[in-house]
């Protein structure tokens, strides 16, 4: 199987350095820590269509980062390029916002079984900062509790005391627990009584370079009995889980009711609208929140927003891409295994994360990954991965072939393995 060669990727990137901080910054960037090594990766779209992209060098990749998850429906969907289409006409950032926002509203209450009322921004982190700013106006507390290792944005109060720009006033009111452990949950209520505004987690933990974890058994129904009975909002991230397992919210997938709900990446199909939902109890304190941005009110991603739900309900998304994700995912797994690589497979299949178990040092794992980049499946090594429902069986077959592949070629090169 021939391998790619990035020659106008190259040309580009130098172009970007001199005018752009890093060249691509952020997590789309090659300084990320999931494109390692960087010279398996391209670094910029020339184009894309349904479960592909291709770079500026003319290679196809089929896409399993989805954009880092906005890909929900398949590029350049012809039914929300359509909406869009229809809304630009009409009017997209206007003084007064179209009705679009109404019906958004509408369709996400009728959709997400917890919700009572919508509201609208650009960004995960958007969301999930505004939830917990309604959570400490609504019970008049300080203090938050947060899963370690868990990821809600790049806000100050999301990030870590060290890290560049973070100072104490930032995160002094941050408890950290770890995942699955409601007994450090219940002992951080118990040493701040009175004090807990919040708990926010994702519905399960997804953390970048380590093993995905699903919750315990009555984990989430424990965590949402302390919190009614010492009045602690519970609010959900779904900006990654969201509509990949449960079109009625990942809450209602695993058996318990959030307070506020956080929503984006699948929302839009890649256009640019986050959404957090809430109960009536909590609609006061979002009203006397001040929280708005320049473009938050844009109809255009709203009629996409519209239109990638309703399609995604009527072809039952979530399963679609949960069962497209066991079938690759178990075979990435016994095509490993016959190589003599051990695969490790976590989280839910369509939003799953794996790494080679075989290296404590993670470096076959990169080693395999970027062979499988430079023969066509665009992985991350240490990030979740994702399906969309422009994917095919043809396109899980085909992975499996650069699978098949890709191993071979790490095994070339490490014959002790054989």
């Amino acid at each position: 199987m021939e391998t790619y060669s990035y020659n106008k990727r190259d040309e580009y990137f130098k172009r970007a350095v001199k005018v752009i901080p890093g060249g691509i910054y952020g997590h789309l960037g090659p300084a990320s820590g999931c494109y390692i090594p960087a010279n398996a990766y391209p670094f910029f779209s020339e184009r894309a269509k349904g479960a592909y992209f291709w770079d500026v060098d003319g290679n196809r990749f089929i896409d399993y980062m989805c954009a880092y998850g906005p890909n929900v429906l398949g590029y350049n969907d012809e039914e929300v390029d359509a909406a869009v289409e229809k809304q630009m006409k009409e009017g997209n950032c206007v003084t007064a916002p179209s009705t679009r926002m109404i019906d958004l509203a509408e369709l996400m209450v009728d959709t997400v079984e917890m919700a009572d009322w919508a509201f609208f921004a650009k960004n995960g982190g958007d969301v999930t900062s505004f939830a917990v700013m309604i959570a400490k106006a609504a019970t008049g507390r300080k203090k938050t509790i947060m899963v370690k290792g868990g990821y809600h944005g790049v806000a100050p109060w999301t990030q870590k005391l060290g890290y560049p720009g973070i100072i104490d006033e930032d995160v002094s009111n941050n408890i950290y627990v770890e995942w699955n452990k409601f007994e450090q949950i219940e002992r951080a209520v118990a040493e701040n009584p009175g004090r807990v505004a919040c708990f926010i987690a994702t519905p399960y933990h997804h953390p970048i370079f380590t093993d995905n974890a699903m919750p315990e058994k009555d984990y989430w129904q424990k965590v949402r009995k302390l919190c009614t009975d010492k009045g602690i909002v519970l609010a959900i991230d779904d900006v990654r889980c969201g509509f990949r397992l449960d079109m009625a919210g990942s809450d209602h997938y695993f058996g318990f009711k959030a307070d506020l709900m956080c929503f984006c990446k699948a929302l839009a199909n890649g256009w640019n609208v986050s959404a957090l939902c809430g109960i009536d109890a909590l609609k006061d304190a979002a009203s006397s929140v001040m929280y708005t941005g320049s473009y938050w009110l844009s109809a255009v991603p709203f009629a996409a927003a519209i239109a990638c739900l309703t399609k995604l309900k009527r072809i039952n998304g979530p399963e679609y891409m949960l069962n497209l994700g066991k079938k690759l995912t178990d075979g990435l797994r016994d095509i490993g295994r016959s190589h003599g690589f051990d695969l490790a497979i976590s989280g839910a299949p369509s939003l799953w994360y794996m790494r080679i178990a075989n290296d404590d040092s993670l470096m076959l794992h990169q080693e395999w990954v970027a062979e499988c980049v430079r023969r066509g499946a665009f992985f991350a090594n240490h990030h979740n991965l994702f399906i969309n429902c422009a994917m095919t069986e043809e396109d899980i077959k085909y992975t499996h072939e650069i699978a098949d592949d890709a191993f071979k070629a790490v095994k070339k090169r490490h014959p002790e393995l054989g």
